[in-house]
């Protein structure tokens, strides 16, 4: 019974960024806008779903972004899983920043650029989020994803800051270091999450 008990006592998540963009290719901020994946894109999900193929997973959670609904449609169609989509589960509001190009929000914005490098959990894009923001929605959402599926392997598909913010928590209780933890789009990577709604260290381990 105890070893049984040490089983339940955690969720695997599979973590999936969402397939390429042609934002993405371009170098737009994306954040809320709703971009469909691209060719490119919709190759990975499928690369996404058969690495994933042989994993127990009973459920896919998802953002209800376009881009991050097909991706996780084309996993779930593995194993006929249902998907449950989750607006906490959105990437960040960049708000006036959102579709413009990196390098020019550089130039244009160069003070806010330095706020972020400076502030990086409280800095918010003009009329948008803060990292802090988004991870009061995305820890609530993830905890209550574990806690639904406790000793279960669930696939979770989200986008670049939002996987970024968890595995930086799940490493180092640092959401600050989100911007440096972006993950390649459609590359599964486990991450063990307590039903007690605390993170344990994320393994470095992908699919394979």
């Amino acid at each position: 019974m105890p070893e049984m008990s040490k089983k339940t006592n955690k969720t695997i998540l599979w973590l999936v960024r969402h397939g390429q963009t042609d934002w993405n290719l371009e170098g737009r901020y994306q954040g809320q806008a709703d971009t469909p994946l691209n060719p490119t894109g919709i190759e990975e999900a499928e690369r996404a779903a058969r690495q994933l193929a042989d994993r127990p997973f009973q459920e896919v959670y998802s953002s209800d972004l376009q881009r991050a609904r097909r991706t996780a449609e084309t996993i779930a169609r593995t194993r006929n899983a249902p998907i449950h989509v989750d607006p906490r589960l959105r990437e960040i509001s960049l708000g006036e920043w959102e579709g413009q190009i990196f390098d020019l929000i550089q130039q244009r914005y160069p003070q806010k650029v330095a706020e972020r490098q400076l502030n990086p959990l409280s800095f918010r894009a003009p009329g948008g989020e803060s990292v802090e923001d988004i991870w009061a929605r995305v820890y609530q959402a993830v905890n209550e994803i574990a806690d639904q599926n406790p000793g279960k392997e669930v696939v979770l598909v989200s986008h670049g800051l939002v996987l970024a913010a968890l595995l930086a928590y799940a490493r180092d209780r640092d959401i600050s270091q989100a911007y440096k933890r972006i993950p390649a789009n459609a590359v599964p990577e486990r991450l063990e999450w307590p039903v007690n709604g605390l993170a344990s260290k994320r393994e470095d381990e992908h699919a394979s």
